[in-house]
């Protein structure tokens, strides 16, 4: 069991912190983000992660769970709830739940982040400076050299940037490893590669 599984089994009485559930538990992290900590996890049972990461599978009166894992004190455990009222918002219930939980400018945010909770009108997208559409985990090629601040050295044209981030509140900004160092890049610097 590692660190962060024993931290959450702790922090949920070893129960998914959605349903409630004791059995096939598994670490969930909650997009966009991407560190692994118990500030971005959730203890969750396979049921769960998988009508999370599949709308197809969606069953709402799985969902009614959340009535109660909504007011959970752990800021993961809410968005996870809010994402999911708001998938399910046309359904009826979902959408007075909704009305009633609050989450503060950043966690709304959060909350907001991934692809599934936006309206088009909403929706970050990031494009490389052929227009391409970025995502987490794609490849990326530098098209100028860049002086990093704070690194002291110079990110050449030409240097692959792999398995990039794209930060989640700024089309223009992306994250990647360039010289072992994780930095910043602006989408207008790069181009995009299969």
């Amino acid at each position: 069991m590692s660190v962060l599984e024993k931290k959450l089994v702790d922090r949920s009485g070893h129960k998914c912190e959605l349903c409630g559930y004791e059995h096939d538990l598994q670490i969930y992290q909650v997009p966009p983000t991407s560190e692994g900590t118990l500030e971005d996890s959730i203890l969750a049972c396979e049921t769960c992660v998988a009508q999370i990461e599949d709308p197809e599978k969606v069953e709402p009166n799985h969902w009614r769970c959340l009535n109660d894992s909504m007011w959970n004190e752990h800021l993961p455990v809410q968005i996870v709830a809010w994402r999911m009222l708001n998938r399910l918002r046309a359904v009826g219930w979902p959408q007075d739940l909704l009305e009633m939980m609050y989450l503060d400018e950043d966690a709304l945010a959060w909350a907001k982040a991934t692809e599934d909770t936006q309206d088009e009108s909403e929706k970050i997208i990031h494009k490389d400076s052929n227009g391409n559409i970025l995502a987490d985990g794609d490849s990326v090629v530098l098209i100028k050299d860049l002086d990093v601040k704070g690194a002291n050295f110079t990110a050449k044209r030409g240097t692959p940037v792999h398995r990039i981030s794209v930060v989640w509140d700024n089309a223009e900004q992306i994250e990647g490893r360039v010289e072992g160092q994780q930095i910043v890049i602006l989408t207008q610097y790069v181009k995009k590669t299969k």
